[in-house]
């Protein structure tokens, strides 16, 4: 079971998992049948997906893979694709999982019941080790912001990682939403973990079409027709669709590698704005510091005796 260090869910190691863990699913656009095992993996590896069907091949999730931004991020090195990555990236961002090897025997990460949460429980089920080596965070030095047609993705420097988020859908069940949260893990895992993805009914012969949501059921999406929510069980949260658009830009927001200082701000924006605020970050490095814990706590004292 994760356990802060300072109250505020900031890790002062590294982590990776305790023991393997695993879950059989299906890929959501694809509709593959998908087997995945997650493994602890040593200091400073990263989260590795290995394709076990493909000789162990390797994929890195890093924003330098970044293959596909539409319904879903998908990642691809050297022609091999992992598709619809981003629910898994988010539970291990958000519960503080720094190192670990995800066999994978298909394409796409299998989507369960369309939240993070079953990946939740697969980690708490697995337990969390901490490596002797000192965590370095990613903190924002200015603020930057990516805007198209409307819609704006912008991050602020901050000593925490905070997430402001809203959403507007033309459905009356939907329409305008909002969210603004510290991000912990406790946090995630009680109010964004549980939040699933969704669709609406009008647009799911478009999609089909595209060869999309081949693997989608009612049992692994929220489906809005025009009487309402289609699944007998109806919304988990008022606002479920902002709180899993959280989910998605926080798993988009993994591909940084480190885990984030600062204030993200998105205003109606989906996984390619999420993708290219990645990459403006990481392209260009004097917008932004790697430092520990200690490294920051030192500065906040210095400050306040100056």
């Amino acid at each position: 079971m994760w356990t802060s260090e300072n109250g505020r869910g900031e890790l002062r190691f590294e982590t990776t998992v305790q023991h393997a863990v695993e879950a059989t699913g299906i890929g959501l656009h694809s509709g593959v049948p998908v087997h995945i095992c997650i493994l602890p993996a040593p200091p400073s590896t990263g989260v590795v997906f290995v394709r076990t069907d493909l000789d162990g091949f390797e994929v890195p999730a890093n924003w330098r893979h970044v293959a596909r931004v539409s319904y879903a991020t998908s990642l691809m090195r050297q022609g091999v694709l992992i598709s619809t990555t981003e629910h898994l990236l988010s539970v291990f961002y958000s519960m503080g999982i720094d190192n670990a090897r995800i066999e994978i025997d298909n394409l796409e990460v299998p989507i369960l019941d369309g939240s993070g949460l079953p990946f939740v429980k697969m980690i708490r089920e697995a337990g969390i080790r901490n490596h002797r080596r000192l965590r370095r965070y990613l903190r924002v030095r200015q603020p930057i912001t990516i805007e198209d047609r409307g819609r704006r993705i912008s991050i602020l420097p901050a000593d925490t990682f905070r997430l402001t988020c809203d959403v507007n859908f033309p459905h009356p069940a939907v329409g305008a939403q909002m969210l603004e949260m510290e991000v912990t893990p406790q946090r995630y895992a009680a109010e964004i973990a549980p939040a699933r993805t969704f669709g609406f009914a009008n647009e799911l012969d478009q999609m089909r079409d595209m060869g999309l949501i081949r693997g989608a059921t009612l049992d692994s999406a929220v489906c809005f027709d025009e009487q309402g929510v289609m699944n007998p069980g109806g919304l988990r949260f008022p606002d479920e669709c902002c709180r899993h658009k959280a989910l998605d830009l926080i798993g988009d927001l993994a591909l940084l590698g480190k885990p984030l200082l600062g204030h993200v701000v998105a205003e109606r924006a989906g996984h390619a704005m999420h993708a290219a605020l990645v990459s403006r970050i990481m392209s260009d490095s004097s917008l932004y510091e790697l430092l520990t814990l200690d490294q920051l706590a030192a500065r906040v004292v210095t400050a306040l005796v100056s």
